[in-house]
């Protein structure tokens, strides 16, 4: 199963984020991270002493990266007097920590679906629209899909092709 520290380290590293950016995102989404703990975080071992020093990166921490992630590529935005103030989607266990991924990552680069599936295609993954709307949709409805981490590894895999080359 993938981890959101892993997670985390794919999406750095498909869109060449800087640590201090990475602490500036913590930071916009309402989370204060130091750029130490940013290299905590990022940190990958197997290696049991290391594992202490190794921040485990919690469903709240890798929602608040990604709400500021968006803030970060979008800019903040005020909500509009006609829109209710409906809470975005939030990551409430870990069977839909890749589906909110996939969304939100779709906002902060302005991605259409098409571009989803193109990237998903980079990576030697097809994926159809009617799929990719399922992933998207709302924990609850009907038609609503969990994205296994084989999609979510394959979409960042392509995101780094795509952006990387």
């Amino acid at each position: 199963m993938i981890d959101n520290n892993d997670l985390l380290i794919r999406l750095r590293y498909a869109l060449e984020i800087k640590n201090s950016e990475m602490a500036e995102i913590f930071k916009l989404g309402g989370l204060e991270v130091s750029v130490p703990e940013v290299v905590k975080i990022l940190k990958k071992s197997d290696d049991e002493e290391e594992k202490d020093i190794q921040i485990k990166l919690t469903n709240s921490m890798l929602n608040s990266f990604l709400n500021g992630f968006i803030i970060y590529k979008r800019g903040k935005q005020e909500p509009k007097p006609s829109q209710s103030n409906t809470p975005e989607p939030s990551i409430k266990n870990n069977t839909n920590v890749n589906n909110i991924l996939l969304k939100k990552v779709k906002i902060a680069l302005a991605l259409t679906t098409e571009d989803m599936i193109d990237i998903f295609k980079k990576a030697g993954l097809n994926v159809s629209k009617g799929e990719m709307g399922a992933f998207l949709r709302k924990e609850g409805h009907k038609n609503y899909k969990v994205c296994l981490d084989n999609f979510a590894r394959n979409f960042l895999k392509g995101l780094a092709i795509k952006y990387r080359g």
